[in-house]
Formats: C-alpha cells, sequence, structure tokens
C-alpha cells in the first residue's frame, strides 16, 4: 500500500485533530504537502463550477464515493495502528507475540506491503510515546478516541475494539494494564457496556460456529439486526480486492460471507 493510498481519503478525519498530528509525525513531508494542496484557494470548489466530466454526474458521484469509502477504509486502518500502540505498550512491554498479531493481521488481510508499512508505523508511534513520555501519549490517545468516536460509527468502533482485545490476548494473557487500557479504550470510544463485557469474554481459540462468526463481523452477539447489517457492508468494504491496492484474500471474503450467511440464518435475517 503506498504512501499515497495511506493518506488520500483520510484528510477530512484526521486533518486538524490528534489523529491527524500522529499521521504528520509517521509520513512527515508528504503529508504536509498534502495537507497545502487541499487547502489552497484553488482546490475549493467554485460557486458555479461545472465537472471537468460535464454532464455525467453520475460519474463524478462513483468516484466521490469511491474516495469516501477510501477515507472510511483508510481512518480505520490507521486507528487500527494508533490504539495497537496503546494497547500493546500499556504493561510497559513490546511483546513478540502481540507485534506478531499485529503483522500477521495486516498481511493476511491487506497484503505485504500493508504488514511493512504498518510495522514501521508502530516502530514510529512507540518512539514517539517514549520521546513525549506517557503521560503526555496517553493524552493524545484519549483525544484521538474522542476523535475516532466523532467520526466513526458504532460498528466500526466496536470491530475496533474486538480487534484490540485479541491483539491483548495474543500472548495467551490479557494483564491487568491491559484490561484497565482496554476498558479506557471502550469508554472513550462509546461502546455499550454489554457489548464490551461480551467482547472481553470471548475468546477467539474457542466457542461454537456462531460465535466465531460473530468475531469475523467484528461485533458481539448482543449487536442488533441493523449493527449485524452494517457490520457485513463494514467488513466488505475493508477487504474487497476493488477497493485496495495490495488486492484481499478471496478466503477472507469467503470467510465474511460464510460468517454473515450464519447470523442470518440463526437471525432470520432476510
Amino acid at each position: 500500500m503506498a504512501i499515497g493510498k495511506w493518506i488520500g481519503g483520510f484528510l477530512g478525519f484526521a486533518g486538524g485533530g490528534p489523529l491527524g498530528a500522529f499521521v504528520g509525525f509517521c509520513f512527515g513531508a508528504v503529508f504536509d504537502k498534502m495537507m497545502d494542496a487541499v487547502n489552497t484557494p484553488e482546490s475549493q470548489p467554485r460557486k458555479g463550477a461545472r465537472s471537468a466530466f460535464g454532464q455525467n454526474k453520475s460519474y463524478a458521484y462513483t468516484q466521490q464515493r469511491r474516495h469516501e469509502e477510501e477515507g472510511d477504509r483508510n481512518s480505520f486502518f490507521f486507528s487500527l495502528l494508533v490504539l495497537s500502540s496503546y494497547i500493546i505498550n500499556a504493561d510497559g512491554k513490546i511483546m513478540h507475540s502481540e507485534m506478531e498479531y499485529v503483522r500477521n493481521f495486516l498481511r493476511n488481510n491487506w497484503g505485504e506491503a500493508a504488514r511493512q508499512q504498518g510495522n514501521d508505523i508502530l516502530m514510529k508511534l512507540f518512539a514517539k510515546q517514549k520521546e513525549i513520555g506517557f503521560s503526555s501519549y496517553h493524552q493524545t490517545i484519549v483525544e484521538a478516541c474522542l476523535q475516532i468516536r466523532a467520526n466513526m460509527d458504532y460498528v466500526a468502533r466496536m470491530q475496533l475494539l474486538r480487534y484490540l482485545y485479541e491483539v491483548a490476548l495474543a500472548d495467551g494473557v490479557v494483564t491487568h494494564e491491559e484490561k484497565r487500557a482496554l476498558g479506557e479504550v471502550a469508554q472513550l470510544l462509546a461502546i455499550r457496556e454489554a457489548d464490551a463485557n461480551n467482547i472481553f469474554g470471548s475468546n477467539s481459540n474457542s466457542g461454537n460456529d456462531l460465535d466465531k462468526a460473530y468475531r469475523t463481523l467484528g461485533i458481539s452477539s448482543s449487536a442488533t439486526d441493523d449493527e449485524v447489517r452494517h457490520a457485513y457492508r463494514h467488513m466488505v468494504l475493508l477487504y474487497h480486492s476493488d477497493r485496495l491496492s495490495d488486492g484481499a484474500s478471496d478466503e477472507k471474503i469467503k470467510e465474511i460471507n460464510a460468517a454473515k450467511e450464519l447470523i442470518y440464518k440463526a437471525r432470520n435475517i432476510k
């Protein structure tokens, strides 16, 4: 995944907030240059201006929608890494097993380039935490969570929390410090207590097929039918090959579709 793809479509979500500061730190001049490009008078739409494609409004709408979807995916992706850095280092130990979980998650779902760039971003985030100290970094994480809460829908936030729990569990135990950090993130993201408890009470290596199906969609069994539908659409958006520069695993899409069918059947969702 090229750096431009990381940032493209992401500016509206991250620009000016704590996530924008993280992006600026990780990508430096590239991010600053793109921010300058979108903040010039020439880049703003002019009253009465016509599209370069004339009356082909359908095409323009499609391009705009694809840009928004790319922004949603990149926002989720970068937020995932920022919060990963906080959970992994919550107990002051950067465990190899937890880092490997993140790296494998990125590679399996978004390709080798995403694994490499994701690893580089995590290293920079750890360095930033060391540079400014835990207290300042913690406050920035708090502000980032509030920004995510304001810009990301509930289902996506719940998927983030489930992923973070599995990161913490990667070494076989969720420490007291990690539990505290996960609980704090859940509250900041405004995850309902029942949903958070459902996620924290789950184990990615146990449970029946239906339990695993909910985990595949990144939600809890207490999710509403509408949240189930939304979770399925969101997962397809994240992993569909047409939306990803590195291509998505066909097996991942099959897993998502199988999970959706199992949950729909159990709930009698049409």
